[in-house]
């Protein structure tokens, strides 16, 4: 396993990440889960990423019994507040000082932990001024609760004012979270130049187009029995947008040889085209069974060539999504 530094911080993360967004506490059961987390743990998988909001807090709670025994400073343990959970009352969602405190305690709670490493703001709030949510987590992390600060899915410019505030406030805010593959690089054109300049580094989720660059998905073929697309827990909703795309689906298939010639699986070129990017820190991969993630794990260490590069490019071609508005997607109003 490799490991990188988060921005400019001391901490290092794990290249490979394990996420458990659609998957514990939903499409997984809890002993598959354990089994995925050790199996985890055992590819040398250091850093776990969660949130409140996944399966409504239980999959917090799940991931905490899958790593219970392990000891607590030998991993990187993040979770994220924003989206409702519980009843979803008025204060039930957002970045308000109260649902900033409500939410860590709660997901401290969840995790048996006193700390988690990075706490993500999962979206921006355009309800709360941004001084508010800012002084609120800075008193996360004087008071011991959190030690560094992320960011999801933030437009850019607000990214530059919430760190102008973290500096002023004298907390790190080193990461952000955005979604980031081979055919989705909204990221490119401003947010990772953004994001050198500043010192922050990206730790990435659907790397693998929620398993569409695994190449399981033919075109003009039924969905495959068991694969998250089949599962209207699993996610099915957000993969429809590229299986109702022949096109994407066929020069998915254009990868095989490039993935062949490099030794790898489709799945490990994807997460090796994404690491390859300088500025991400870690892709995370989320796990249905134990061999994903231990194959996946097997991609850390990779770095593709200029002409591998090149090569992705002219099967995708203008399959890929550049667009920076791909970025940024917080809600005008908080979610009801």
């Amino acid at each position: 396993m490799r490991f990188r530094h988060l921005g400019r911080s001391g901490l290092k993360v794990s290249a490979i990440a394990y996420g458990n967004w659609l998957t514990h506490a939903s499409q997984v059961e809890d002993e598959q889960a354990k089994l995925c987390v050790r199996a985890a743990l055992e590819a040398g998988v250091t850093t776990f990423d969660t949130a409140d909001v996944y399966a409504n807090t239980a999959a917090e709670a799940v991931l905490a019994e899958a790593l219970s025994g392990v000891r607590r400073e030998s991993i990187e343990l993040c979770t994220k507040v924003f989206w409702p959970t519980g009843p979803k009352g008025p204060n039930d969602c957002g970045l308000s000082r109260k649902h900033i405190r409500e939410s860590i305690h709660g997901s401290l709670t969840r995790l048996r932990t006193d700390y988690v490493d990075v706490y993500w703001c999962h979206r921006y709030d355009h309800a709360t001024p941004l001084e508010e949510t800012m002084s609120a987590l800075a008193d996360l992390v004087h008071a011991g609760q959190v030690l560094y600060l992320g960011v999801s899915e933030w437009p850019v410019d607000k990214i530059r004012l919430a760190h102008a505030l973290a500096q002023e406030l004298r907390v790190p805010l080193v990461a952000s979270q955005p979604q980031y593959s081979m055919l989705h690089r909204s990221i490119e054109a401003e947010l990772v130049p953004a994001s050198i300049e500043l010192g922050i580094s990206q730790v990435v989720f659907s790397p693998l187009a929620q398993g569409v660059l695994t190449g399981k998905y033919k075109p003009g073929q039924p969905i495959p029995a068991g694969s998250r697309a089949a599962d209207p827990k699993g996610g099915a909703a957000m993969i429809d947008r590229w299986l109702s795309r022949s096109e994407v689906l066929r020069r998915v298939q254009d990868l095989a040889p490039i993935a062949a010639d490099e030794g790898l699986t489709m799945a490990q070129l994807a997460l090796a085209w994404v690491l390859t990017n300088r500025n991400v820190a870690a892709a995370i991969v989320g796990a249905s069974r134990p061999e994903q993630i231990s194959q996946a794990a097997q991609a850390a260490d990779r770095t593709l060539s200029a002409e591998t590069m090149a090569r992705v490019d002219a099967a995708l071609g203008d399959c890929v999504n550049h667009d920076p508005a791909g970025t940024g997607n917080s809600p005008l109003e908080r979610p009801a």
